[in-house]
């Protein structure tokens, strides 16, 4: 008897020490698609270069949704719809999970443009950081503008215009590296070094990373980011 109660002593232990470790990864989100009558509502994220649907959930009449995930680092998911028909959108909204309430309000008709999201620290880190190279996107487009309107023949202006938008590129390079360093200790960190598309000089890289802390290296987006490294100086 009293073996009996020592297995159900521990089976219990057990089972609290599971729940509490799922717990302290898991995502709550929630929201709502304003416009949404009828359709599926998919939570996606990147595995092994593929996007992959990672869970779903059923609108009908009412278009406020609830998903609980299990978020073991933060990193980048995104939130997609399918209509009743079976058509999808061709828009996406890419957020920061991360193990905490987080809420996405938006609309059907803007479904990616609309959204609101809150309760994700990387998330607002990330919004700020596009915030502050917005000036360098609107510029790149000026260029590209310009371009479209230099005549076939004129090659030196051509030229000139491509220098520029590399050398705003290594600019926009640089806002990213220094935003990364004034936040060692966030995914968002890593995160930026990864999804940069100007490859900077290796330096830089070897910079962020060696300013992370222990907790961002040891997290999903700072092996990463260390595996790049290595990478690149093969």
């Amino acid at each position: 008897m009293r073996l009996y109660k020592n297995l159900g002593s521990i089976l219990l232990i057990l089972l609290l020490l599971a729940s509490c470790g799922s717990s302290e990864n898991e995502m709550t989100l929630t929201g709502n698609v304003e416009g949404l009558k009828k359709g599926t509502l998919l939570l996606q994220k990147i595995e092994d270069t593929l996007l992959v649907t990672v869970d779903s959930v059923t609108v009908f009449g009412d278009s406020h949704f609830s998903f609980s995930e299990t978020v073991k680092s933060p990193e980048i998911y995104y939130l997609y719809v399918r209509l009743e028909n079976g058509n999808l959108l061709d828009t996406r909204i890419p957020f920061f999970a991360e193990a905490s309430p987080i809420n996405i309000e938006t609309t059907l008709k803007n479904f990616a443009i609309d959204a609101k999201i809150t309760g994700s620290k990387n998330q607002e880190l990330l919004a700020s950081f596009k915030a502050i190279t917005q000036r360098y996107t609107d510029k790149n487009l000026e260029y590209i503008v310009e371009g479209f309107k230099v005549s076939p023949e004129d090659d030196s202006l051509k030229a000139v215009i491509e220098q520029n938008r590399i050398r705003l590129k290594q600019r926009e390079y640089l806002a990213a590296v220094t935003y990364a360093m004034q936040h060692p200790d966030d995914e968002v960190a890593p995160y930026l070094m990864l999804s940069q598309p100007y490859e900077g000089n290796i330096k830089y890289l070897d910079t962020v990373y060696n300013s992370l802390t222990k907790r961002i290296k040891e997290s999903g987006y700072g092996e990463e980011l260390n595996d790049y490294i290595k990478l690149r100086k093969e």
